[in-house]
């Protein structure tokens, strides 16, 4: 498990209702800030190996459609809210500090 922390941007660069992605290695994470709380998940729909950030992030409902097939995910907990998608998108842990969102991918 990774300890090591990638950053984000700051806090200020990231408005509720927005969304970013931040690279871990090889990983593309997908950052989002709901209503002032910040969620991290793969940049990956579990559907269909597609980027979630070329879809919309919806501030009002919490959610995030894919383009490619309409497949929306929770951005709370990451679990598929319609079909064609079934299983969850990988979620990641979130820390924030006074210089910022910080993300890791910390699968085994």
């Amino acid at each position: 498990m990774s300890e090591n922390w990638t950053f984000v941007c700051a806090t200020a660069q990231l408005l509720p209702g927005e969304s970013t992605v931040a690279w871990d290695g090889d990983t593309a994470i997908l950052v989002v800030n709901y209503d002032g709380d910040y969620y991290a998940m793969e940049d990956k729909c579990s559907h269909e190996d597609f980027e979630l950030s070329a879809g919309k992030f919806d501030g009002d409902e919490a959610t995030i459609e894919c383009v490619l097939h309409g497949a929306k995910f929770d951005v709370r907990d990451g679990r598929a809210l319609c079909a064609p998608a079934y299983e969850p998108v990988v979620k990641f842990p979130v820390k924030v500090d006074d210089v910022g969102i910080w993300t890791r991918d910390d699968r085994e």
